[in-house]
């Protein structure tokens, strides 16, 4: 246990605690040089927000400055230097400001203005969000104690994204949406105190010397102060990484519910919408009259994956019940295009499977002339787990018993043959037929 512990001692590594005083109270500075860098961040982050270049914005992170700051709040805690502290902070207010100020001004004169994927990432944080910045955190400040500092830091700049959210915010003040800004902001203070927290704790925790001398009734304040900050940090991200939690599973079991009634009681459905954050899925079917007795079995049937008739809505559907009902129908014509849309494209696929099921008796005919006929299908293949998952099914017909390991041969050849692993298969004997 001791050689195994011993692979985990930080220690042996620990660099001078002169040297890393210097190294974070120097990151801590924005003048000169790590100004001008962080300026050209902000605009390298807001452009490729602003593009949804994910490479772009990688590029922002690993440029930017801000992690110097935060690491030197964290670690002035833990030694107890206020005076080293008010200086972090106020450089770290300077860079959010200006940060703020450089993003918003882009985004005004910026002709394209469309929230894209990489901007609505960053609008709403939860748990996960706490959980990345806690452990990147500590990787930053544990390279920076170490003799041995590699290349952790831009990795640890590159998983926090201290950038892009503050960008983000920037985007919200430019185009006057609030609830971007908030989001945003909020994802870059989650960023700030838990980077600063885990900069603390490592600190603590390698016996970083105490830089000022301090009383028991004032390290209490701070640890009290701390202690409320984070409290009030992460109280709102647990609401919100719930409701992301609950919204994937609404999610994903309404995906399985659709899956099940794409055909159903002689109706087709044309179309449906998932709302993950209202719990609501909208469908629209079109075929027999969809009365209250049909809304029933679908109700029925959202019982078994976990849905009820609060979570489903009915769109008007195109009907063939009367001739009165079609002339009620809303967008008729174009329902009508979707529904023979539908009927084509269903009809390809069957024609597809015939031709394929052909074409892979000839082939197994050749390679062994007992086999005379072959039934091919691809279906849904159902459990009591409610689990549902395609399977292509494969029946021959041959003049002779095949043994176990000549099976095995012909279910393998169509493993490679067909591409997937989901395939079950049968050979009867031509006797057996008749």
């Amino acid at each position: 246990m001791k050689k195994i512990f011993d692979y985990f001692n930080l220690e042996r590594e620990l660099d001078d605690f002169d040297i890393i005083h210097d190294k974070v109270e120097k990151d801590i500075s924005f003048k000169g040089t790590n100004l001008w860098i962080l300026v050209f961040a902000i605009f390298v982050a807001s452009i490729g927000l602003n593009m949804n270049s994910t490479a772009v914005i990688i590029g922002a992170m690993l440029i930017s400055p801000l992690m110097g700051p935060i690491n030197g709040m964290g670690y002035s805690v833990a030694t107890y230097d206020f005076p080293l502290f008010k200086t972090a902070l106020k450089n770290f207010g300077f860079a959010v400001v200006a940060s703020l100020l450089a993003s918003t001004l882009y985004f005004t004169i910026s002709p394209v203005s469309a929230a894209h994927s990489e901007l609505l990432a960053r609008t709403s944080p939860t748990i996960y969000d706490v959980l990345i910045a806690f452990f990147g955190g500590l990787a930053g400040i544990v390279a920076i104690s170490s003799k041995q500092k590699g290349n952790v830091l831009p990795g640890v700049a590159i998983a926090t994204a201290l950038m892009p959210p503050l960008c983000t915010a920037g985007y919200g003040l430019a185009t006057g949406n609030f609830y971007f800004f908030f989001g945003a902001f909020y994802l870059f203070t989650i960023n700030t105190v838990f980077i600063a927290l885990s900069s603390a704790l490592v600190c603590q925790l390698l016996k970083f010397p105490i830089r000022a001398q301090i009383d028991e009734k004032r390290k209490r304040s701070v640890n009290q102060i701390l202690s409320f900050i984070i409290l009030i940090t992460i109280i709102p991200s647990i609401y919100f990484g719930y409701g992301l939690v609950q919204n994937e599973k609404f999610t994903e079991k309404s995906k399985k519910f659709v899956e099940s009634i794409t055909v159903f009681e002689g109706n087709y459905l044309l179309k449906s919408n998932i709302d993950a954050s209202k719990k609501v899925l909208t469908l629209g079917f079109a075929g027999n009259l969809l009365d209250q007795n049909y809304k029933s079995k679908v109700y029925k049937k959202a019982n078994d994956f976990g849905l009820d008739s609060t979570n489903i809505v009915f769109q008007k559907a195109l009907t063939f019940s009367k001739v009165s009902d079609l002339t009620k129908s809303e967008n008729l014509q174009g329902e009508i295009n979707r529904l023979q849309a539908f009927i084509e494209s269903e009809k390809r696929n069957k024609d597809s499977i015939n031709s394929f099921g052909n074409q892979i008796l000839k082939e197994a005919n050749i390679l062994y002339p007992e086999i005379k006929e072959c039934a091919f299908s691809v279906t849904k293949n159902y459990s009591v787990q409610d689990s549902v998952h395609k399977i292509t099914v494969v029946s021959f017909i041959s003049t002779k018993n095949f043994d176990t390991t000549e099976k095995k041969r012909i279910k393998n050849w169509l493993v490679s043959r067909l591409n997937t692993e989901n395939i079950k298969i049968s050979i009867e004997e031509e006797e057996e037929k008749k």
